[in-house]
């Protein structure tokens, strides 16, 4: 989260990628970073075991959200 935040203060987009596992820790720390409203993508949890092929789906699966929210016109 503090990569992300990092780049949106410098006028760089990004978009914060975890498991859904971890939904409310990065509402809490995006807020308390002061952007709570910066751009999150959740997949499934866990992914850890997962295949490389149930990896590529979670991936497949999040690309369109990730690059809408990347190529958001915030202004």
């Amino acid at each position: 989260m503090h990569d992300i935040v990092d780049l949106e203060r410098r006028g760089i987009p990004g978009v914060f990628v975890a498991s859904a596992e971890f939904v409310q820790a990065a509402i809490s720390q995006s807020t308390s970073l002061g952007f709570p409203t910066v751009a999150r993508v959740f997949t499934p949890h866990p992914i850890q075991d997962r295949t490389d092929e149930e990896m590529i789906a979670y991936a497949d699966k999040a690309f369109e959200e990730i690059l809408a929210n990347i190529t958001a016109d915030y202004t």
